[in-house]
């Protein structure tokens, strides 16, 4: 496999991690919103359950085998009410679209054109869930956050489901 898979390949498997967290994420946010946005939340949770499946076919199309998830993930923050469901589901899309746009860097051709639709996709639901965008969806130093804070880490693990640190959602626990 050559250098250029190695990275599409490692941005697939990272894509595919956040992926499962947002759509464990949704099932949070579909238990906690308000009736008037539960048939946007179902509409946000198919379209992750869409997303992982495709890439889980893309990471076996390229010789690798698929991240699985993780049996739970701790939540950023507590999630008691509707209000923190919407907070939520714009932390989730946000992480997604930092991971895409990694992606969007690693790929190319259609490859490339799929996840850059991702993260579209994933701004504009965060922007519904916020009621505003960012400058620049997906790039985490352009939108004020610190490097390292709403990227995904498919790697760390905790054994909690409930409020956690920042890193938290799109972190699997076992």
């Amino acid at each position: 496999m050559s250098k250029a898979e190695d990275r599409r390949l490692d941005a697939l498997q990272a894509a595919l991690a956040a992926e499962h967290a947002a759509v464990y994420g949704y099932g949070v946010v579909g238990g906690r919103v308000g009736e008037k946005r539960r048939t946007e939340a179902r509409a946000a949770y198919d379209a992750h359950r869409a997303r992982r499946d495709a890439l889980a076919r893309d990471v076996r199309d390229l010789g690798g085998e698929p991240v699985a998830a993780a049996a739970g993930y701790a939540l950023p923050f507590s999630v008691p009410d509707s209000a923190a469901a919407v907070r939520l589901a714009a932390e989730l899309e946000d992480r997604v679209a930092a991971v895409y746009s990694d992606l969007v860097r690693a790929a190319e051709g259609d490859a490339r054109a799929t996840a850059a639709g991702a993260l579209r996709e994933a701004a504009v639901r965060a922007a519904r869930w916020r009621g505003g965008s960012v400058a620049f969806p997906g790039l985490a130093e352009r939108a004020g956050t610190p490097p390292g804070q709403g990227r995904p880490d498919p790697s760390a693990s905790d054994t909690s489901t409930g409020p956690a640190a920042s890193s938290a959602t799109a972190s699997p626990t076992a």
